[in-house]
């Protein structure tokens, strides 16, 4: 009895830790709702999305910069507006949704269409939240395209092989985005 207890334990623990690395490194996206407040200033609590530009916009400290920004980042770059005309502003940035956070699964799967990442996926993971592939589907020749920029790349999915085993390494960690086309 111990022994599964602990073995729940340990499991519960890891999962906490690896969400919270998660939460480090998640970079802001168009669409993702935050939360910022100014500590001991009421007027400045508010709710805000990030526009499709990337753009946030707060009181007093005008436009800011949010998508492709961790939440410290914003958190340092709403302080250092706010230190303009607050002495020492403590400003705590939290996401409220990743609604911004998307990939989109399209062609011979069971269920396609856009969906939300609340952590990170692999191309499998992305695949499983889209009902898995439909009978005639080309298992070996899915592609992944992600803009770079001005630049498109297309990535391989070889998904037969990735079940026995094989080219793991296409198998890769989704970005928001990405267009998974499944042939």
């Amino acid at each position: 009895m111990y022994k599964i207890i602990n073995a729940c334990l340990f499991l519960l623990f890891s999962m906490v830790t690896i969400s919270a690395h998660a939460a480090d490194r998640y970079l802001l996206n168009a669409g993702d709702v935050l939360d910022i407040s100014v500590w001991n200033e009421e007027s400045l609590q508010k709710e805000v999305v990030v526009l499709p530009d990337g753009i946030v916009t707060f009181p007093l400290a005008g436009e800011i910069v949010a998508k492709d920004k961790s939440v410290a980042e914003v958190e340092e770059a709403l302080t250092k507006k706010l230190s303009e005309y607050l002495a020492d502003p403590v400003v705590t940035v939290s996401v409220t949704n990743v609604d911004g956070n998307r990939v989109h699964i399209l062609g011979k799967v069971t269920t396609p269409g856009s969906f939300v990442m609340n952590q990170p996926l692999d191309a499998m993971q992305a695949l499983s939240l889209s009902g898995g592939l439909s009978p005639y589907a080309e298992e070996n020749n899915i592609i992944v395209l992600r803009r770079d920029g001005d630049k498109q790349q297309v990535l391989p999915v070889r998904y037969a092989d990735i079940k026995k085993g094989k080219s793991l390494d296409s198998n890769i960690i989704l970005e928001s985005g990405d267009v998974m086309i499944v042939p």
